[in-house]
């Protein structure tokens, strides 16, 4: 090989690991906005909203992981690296342990893997649909890295009931006054 067809295999490589590392990056700067409404139609699709498919759009290619939210009514649609991350931390859990078992049977239990089709819609599975009651009107709402996947009155009704105790809740998760930034 001569000096020029080493120096682009040289390039070459560095810039495959530049891009691996930027792609690095990206899944954990995921950082997801807004709450959207929206209809599924009666195949239990979702079109997802312009602003979030746009957000989603480094992640999109790697498709999406859905499961039952283990405090609310509603599902978790992870992108599949968050999604990986997650089970990288649960691998650690002792097996050993029954209420670790436990745990990693009910976190994992209907986790169906997902993808948006050409048109930008994203089937629900039928069984995670009747878990959340999602029919027709739903919500989807971003929480920092994944977004949660709500029946529009379900949503509705669980904001509502925990607006009296969001400054409760807000100054015990965030108002640690020992920590130099005021966030626990």
């Amino acid at each position: 090989m001569g000096k020029s067809g080493k120096y682009s295999l040289y390039l070459t490589l560095i810039s495959g690991n530049l891009r691996n590392y930027i792609s690095d990056q990206i899944k954990y700067m995921l950082n997801l906005i807004g709450t959207y409404e929206c209809k599924a139609d009666v195949k239990g699709r979702l079109l997802m909203p312009a602003s979030l498919k746009k957000q989603l759009t480094p992640v999109m290619s790697n498709g999406f992981v859905i499961k039952r939210a283990v405090f609310q009514p509603c599902l978790e649609i992870y992108p599949m690296d968050q999604w990986n991350d997650l089970m990288e931390k649960m691998s650690k859990l002792n097996r050993f342990n029954r209420k670790n078992v436990d745990f990693i049977r009910r976190f994992t239990a209907g986790v169906k893997t997902v993808e948006m089709d050409t048109a930008g819609r994203l089937n629900v599975p039928k069984d995670l649909a009747l878990f959340a009651g999602i029919s027709k009107d739903v919500v989807l709402s971003s929480a920092i890295n994944i977004v949660e996947l709500w029946d529009k009155e379900a949503y509705e009704k669980a904001i509502n009931d925990a607006a009296n105790d969001f400054a409760d809740l807000a100054e015990d998760v965030m108002g640690d006054t020992t920590a130099a930034d005021g966030v626990s």
